[in-house]
């Protein structure tokens, strides 16, 4: 195992346009990233959530930085995981996928920094993504970020108690430190949202529902309510909450047809991390949502006709150069099939920036078909981050 020694760098951090930001007290990379999370914490509305992300973050970096020098490693890429393992949550205020979203919403920040190399942000990167998987033993700074999390609830929530498979990882650590503890063993404990282990997403309301109904249900709603794509429409912004780019709102502008099926999905009940793991992008774009049905973990896609294969109520079509000369270049909801055409809902209707439920020819430019199986749920055990 090659543990890499992470240098002291000075100098100017870059604004959001481009402009330096003096900040005389920057010279490592950890206090460049304290600053990047620094800003993120000043960006949330509310008081509370201020204080919870700084408790919370600042508490599982210095847990981690603790437990990297007892074990003989690098602190630095140890707080640093630590600081930014729940990112996504404190940006978006999303619980479910802790790990991959997090790891999926700090990737570029890490590479935009142009100061750590790639076996440094894959160290650091997996350290977050598996922060929840306690199943599993892996390397020394995933398991460091999974016991720095389980000391943060530990002594921030005093009194609290864990189920079993945290309370063994607790006391094992505790040990370690020479702390004395009594945990109990029962399944007792309800931690707070930022410190609970999610490693079994829990489906809620949607468990044993038809998924796909209640899908098409949802996107005819919503794409029937003639959202706007500016941020002054709510629904629009709804839309947009997944995505923790700073610049969202424009980025998606007169391209978030495949944002509106991934918010619906999510309401439905299908949860799928942001970027599926090792996917070409994030689920925004309409290749990515392509890609994952084409998956051999999932199989979802289908062309019409394919094995007696017919669209149906709540299926996703993938569109072929329907709006432009680029492939796949749009998605939508299917609301119902007829012989001639589908009626559709989507966001961004012709790029024209407004939702809308629509008849389409139903041989026109029609790449496939997606069909969530209603029983799916997504299980990020056997992926890893992508640098």
């Amino acid at each position: 195992m090659i543990i890499a020694k992470f240098p002291q760098r000075a100098g100017k951090l870059q604004g959001e346009g481009g402009e330096g930001l003096n900040i005389e007290q920057v010279t490592t990379r950890l206090d460049s990233v304290r600053f990047i999370v620094q800003e993120m914490i000043t960006s949330i509305g509310s008081e509370t959530r201020k204080q919870a992300a700084s408790v919370h973050l600042y508490g599982v970096s210095a847990f981690a930085s603790l437990l990297a020098k007892k074990r003989g490693l690098d602190q630095e890429p140890a707080a640093i995981a630590g600081l930014l393992h729940h990112y996504y949550f404190y940006k978006t205020g999303i619980h479910e996928f802790p790990g991959p979203n997090s790891s999926e919403a700090v990737r570029p920040l890490l590479r935009d920094m142009k100061t750590f190399s790639g076996e440094e942000q894959m160290t650091m990167l997996k350290a977050i993504f598996y922060q929840e998987d306690g199943s599993r033993v892996h390397g020394p700074y995933e398991e460091i970020v999974k016991d720095a999390c389980m000391l943060q609830a530990y002594f921030q929530h005093t009194g609290c108690s864990f189920p079993p498979p945290n309370a063994f990882r607790l006391r094992r650590v505790l040990h370690e430190l020479g702390i004395p503890a009594e945990l109990p063993a029962e399944l007792l404990a309800e931690l707070p949202a930022e410190s609970r282990n999610l490693s079994a997403v829990e489906e809620g309301p949607h468990r044993g529902t038809d998924r796909r109904a209640k899908l098409a249900d949802i996107a005819e709603a919503l794409a029937g309510s003639k959202v706007v794509g500016v941020p002054g429409d709510r629904r629009y912004r709804e839309i947009c909450q997944y995505w923790p780019d700073a610049a969202i709102y424009k980025e998606l502008q007169n391209s978030w047809c495949a944002a509106f099926v991934y918010h619906c999905c999510w309401q439905a009940g299908f949860r799928l991390p942001i970027r599926y793991p090792n996917g070409i992008c994030r689920l925004a774009g309409v290749g990515a949502w392509l890609e994952w049905a084409e998956r051999p973990e999932t199989g979802f896609l289908y062309e019409d006709g394919q094995e007696g294969f017919v669209p149906q109520r709540g299926d996703i079509v993938i569109y072929e150069k329907l709006l432009s000369d680029d492939p796949h270049d749009h998605i939508g909801v299917v609301l119902a099939c007829r012989e001639e055409d589908l009626v559709v809902a989507e966001g961004n209707r012709d790029n024209e920036n407004y939702s809308s439920v629509f008849a389409r020819d139903r041989r026109h430019c029609v790449r496939g078909y997606i069909r969530i199986d209603n029983g799916y749920r997504f299980d990020a055990k056997e992926f890893q981050p992508l640098v």
